[in-house]
């Protein structure tokens, strides 16, 4: 895919990386499937690109099962809220959990993880603009979800945030940076379509790419 908008993503984030001294491989990019169908995704997949994020555990199970049969090699991540009751379904068919954010989905996760014998590293999302319409935990409790996840056996490998929209992400960048370094965590989940190079010169470890790789979306009818 030469020229194509995943290099050119790619491009982008070396050239971040390289400003704050960072190594480009220390960068996760994730691509943001949401919404997007089978015929959209595997052309990246064919280009060898095999991290992905959905929002919507339905909509994930729906398309991913075949997907994965076809390239086993899939890194699948949880981005969007999850609802305690669809906690099975999605650490049967999740890879990464970006999500975790109150003390009920830390339960029913970690009892699914034991009883599926399996486990996903999650990031702590986190309300870093204080905006009572988006999910995320409030700052000041981070560090008692993060002792709680802990407890359950829960590996928390980071945080994870989405700014206000439109405002200036550089200031919440910095501070979900200095929340992971107070908290001893290396991951950030932060920096997406329109704001990911500034993400990556901040630390960010996974940035979450959607409309950059694969277009608009179509605006619903109606």
């Amino acid at each position: 895919m030469a020229n194509s908008p995943l290099e050119a993503i790619r491009s982008n984030i070396d050239k971040a990386a390289g400003i704050a001294d960072r190594k480009p491989s220390e960068i996760a990019l994730i691509a943001v499937s949401k919404t997007r169908g089978s015929e959209e995704i595997r052309p990246l997949l064919e280009s060898g690109h095999r991290l992905f994020g959905e929002n919507r555990v339905q909509e994930a199970m729906e398309k991913w099962p075949a997907l994965k049969a076809d390239f086993p090699d899939i890194e699948l991540h949880m981005i969007g809220q999850l609802q305690s009751n669809k906690a099975a379904e999605a650490v049967a068919l999740f890879d990464y959990i970006h999500s975790l954010d109150r003390p009920s989905l830390i339960k029913a996760l970690a009892k699914e993880m034991k009883r599926q014998e399996r486990q996903i590293p999650c990031f702590l999302q986190v309300n870093i603009g204080e905006e009572p319409q988006k999910g995320g935990c409030d700052i000041k409790a981070v560090p008692e979800l993060l002792a709680q996840a802990t407890s359950a056996g829960i590996e928390i490998v980071g945080l994870m945030a989405v700014p206000p929209d439109h405002e200036n992400p550089v200031p919440y960048f910095a501070l979900l940076a200095k929340l992971a370094r107070e908290a001893g965590l290396v991951g950030l989940s932060m920096g997406m379509s329109g704001d990911f190079e500034q993400a990556v010169k901040l630390g960010s470890t996974h940035v979450r790419v959607g409309t950059a790789l694969f277009g608009p979306r179509p605006t619903p009818a109606g």
